[in-house]
């Protein structure tokens, strides 16, 4: 705080009225509006005789009634509440510009660093105070306190006390603003928390839109486009087998191969981006989801792959285990583990082990692990650092695949709360897990 002769000690003696401190545990506890909160607030310092007049303003936030506030120009909302009598009146003339504001530019660097300012008297402030003295004078104050909205670096507006009278204010008074300075500005922090989460909340429904729109697309655009292609080189194929000594027929018997294997690689990518949208999508919500149920599914779907690669798959789990998800993330997921756990087995065949485990989190909170056990040829611990990034293969071109399985599960699991993970051994096998919240968040 400042020595000067003009500005008095405003260091808090903690001494607060009761009806602040009933305020302000209002205010905190969002029991009352923000707008109620500052009528509220300034009614009670025009209790005291020293005060003429109260102003605020708010910039970012627009008042629940803006009848009975002013804009200033077109940023900033301003109210003022007067004692019956008093010349005194801070605020501009309505339909002022921003220029008619007080901007006090002296008393406003005390203000923004400790962010309230008690001024003495007008007459003892400095040389370089002259236009603060010229602005306090137009407006017919001779004292006053200058309160600044502010937390984390952002300011939100302010809260200046006016008096037409010189001389020193009680210390009760900044006291009172002192707390409810602090209690309005936590509020205002808040509620621009609260806005900035619900803007993040729009920007991401829009972005899973846009997804869902990409995935649509993506879908209709090339899958089409693929099968087509995919059709008439086989049928061109099968007309060269017809004549495989003529030139041309030789060359489609050695390079249609190539054309159904890259086509085949990209129709995996697009199955692999297809699954993922309905994943995203809105058609579910989070819900309790029998693990066993999920399991279920997804090895009925591939049974027979399995048994064309003569994978024998044994499953392992306490039908009453369930976890907190979307159930068709749950399966997704899962279709990805376990159907990499096929692909990827010795030529002789082999088996796939499902088990579920209740366990604790990092934080204490109760999660369900997945586990889909191979005994395939395995990864380096090197390939196993990689395996989660996009496109990322260790299989030979005889095993289809995108490379996208892994990123997509990993990025769903953690939408749901939970996470992907895999260990693997080298002429072992692997073992990835899916983990999950076991319960809903409380109050959900």
């Amino acid at each position: 705080m400042s020595d000067h002769p003009a500005l008095q000690d405003a260091t808090a003696q903690g001494e607060v009225s009761p009806a602040v401190a009933i305020l302000t545990a209002a205010v905190l506890a969002s029991e009352i509006a923000l707008d109620e909160a500052i009528e509220l607030a300034a009614t009670h310092l025009l209790t005291y005789p020293r005060v003429d007049a109260v102003a605020t303003s708010l910039v970012g936030f627009t008042p629940v009634d803006p009848s009975v506030w002013m804009m200033l120009g077109g940023r900033a909302w301003v109210r003022e509440w007067v004692r019956p009598g008093s010349p005194s009146s801070i605020l501009p003339d309505p339909g002022a510009g921003p220029e008619a504001a007080l901007s006090m530019p002296w008393l406003s660097q005390f203000a923004r660093r400790d962010d309230l300012v008690v001024l003495l008297d007008t007459d003892l402030l400095p040389p370089e105070a002259e236009q603060d003295r010229r602005e306090l004078a137009g407006v017919g104050v001779r004292s006053l306190i200058a309160t600044i909205y502010s937390s984390a670096g952002t300011m939100f507006g302010s809260l200046s006390v006016g008096s037409t009278s010189p001389g020193a204010w009680p210390a009760a008074l900044i006291d009172d603003l002192h707390l409810l300075n602090a209690a309005i500005s936590s509020r205002l922090q808040l509620e621009h928390s609260r806005r900035a989460l619900v803007e993040a909340i729009e920007a991401g429904n829009e972005a899973q839109l846009a997804n869902q729109h990409f995935f649509a697309a993506v879908g209709h655009e090339l899958r089409t486009p693929l099968a087509a292609i995919m059709g008439y080189t086989e049928v061109l194929m099968d007309d060269a087998a017809d004549n495989p000594q003529e030139p041309v027929s030789a060359g489609l018997l050695k390079d249609g191969p190539v054309i159904l294997r890259a086509c085949e690689q990209l129709v995996s990518v697009v199955d692999s981006l297809l699954g993922a949208g309905r994943a995203f999508s809105n058609d579910d919500k989070r819900q309790d989801v029998v693990v066993a149920d999920a399991i279920a599914d997804v090895v009925h779907w591939h049974r027979v792959p399995a048994l064309n690669a003569s994978v024998r798959i044994r499953v392992d789990v306490d039908p009453a285990l369930t976890v907190w998800a979307h159930p068709s993330a749950v399966r997704q997921v899962l279709t990805n583990l376990v159907g990499n756990a096929i692909a990827y087995h010795r030529s002789a065949g082999g088996s796939v082990h499902l088990s579920a485990e209740s366990l604790l989190g990092e934080s204490g909170q109760e999660m369900v692990r997945i586990i889909v056990r191979d005994d395939g040829p395995g990864l380096t611990p090197d390939q196993v650092e990689r395996v989660f990034e996009p496109f990322v293969r260790f299989a030979g071109s005889a095993t289809k695949g995108s490379g996208l399985g892994l990123s997509i599960s990993r990025t769903i699991a953690e939408r749901d709360g939970g996470a992907v993970q895999g260990t693997s051994t080298v002429g072992v096998g692997s073992s990835f897990w899916l983990e999950l919240p076991a319960k809903a968040p409380y109050g959900v």
